[in-house]
């Protein structure tokens, strides 16, 4: 029998508006990097519940979830891996919108060119996914939605 790797779930969001995509800018091991809007997966939530509240949180903006651009992998230097499922979408404003994350610095609206450039990105899965959905992936949103409660024995 094999270990079984520790496994963290957690959600992104590629948004796109004329050719730029939104990047948060945050710390991660004492440097300023550049990330999609992302976090974990929170009990009680679906993906797209998770996804809807970490942009919210990351940006004031609120997500509306089109498709998912599918799961990616992130083996870590420490062992275990990071499930990432990425979606795609528009923001639109809040209507009254809460205060920001702390740990995010700002936010930024760039070409995939400028941001790999100019910038350190959180982990590659940044580019990847953006590389995914400017080659058309899309999935429907059935392929990753809900949470079904496993059956309890009496």
């Amino acid at each position: 029998m094999t270990d079984r790797l520790p496994c963290h779930i957690t959600v992104a969001a590629v948004i796109e508006r004329d050719g730029r995509f939104l990047f948060v800018e945050e710390t991660d091991a004492g440097r300023r990097v550049l990330n999609q809007p992302a976090g974990h997966l929170d009990g009680g939530e679906d993906l797209i519940e998770a996804v809807i509240r970490e942009v919210r949180e990351e940006t004031c903006l609120d997500f509306t979830p089109e498709a998912t651009l599918g799961c990616e992998l992130l083996e870590l230097a420490a062992g275990g891996v990071i499930l990432r499922v990425t979606f795609c979408g528009p923001v639109t404003d809040l209507p009254a919108p809460g205060p920001r994350d702390p740990a995010i610095h700002a936010l930024h609206w760039l070409t995939p060119e400028a941001a790999e450039r100019e910038w350190s990105l959180r982990s590659p899965l940044v580019l990847r996914s953006i590389r995914r959905y400017l080659e058309g992936t899309r999935l429907p949103l059935e392929a990753v939605a809900g949470r079904v409660r496993a059956a309890t024995t009496p």
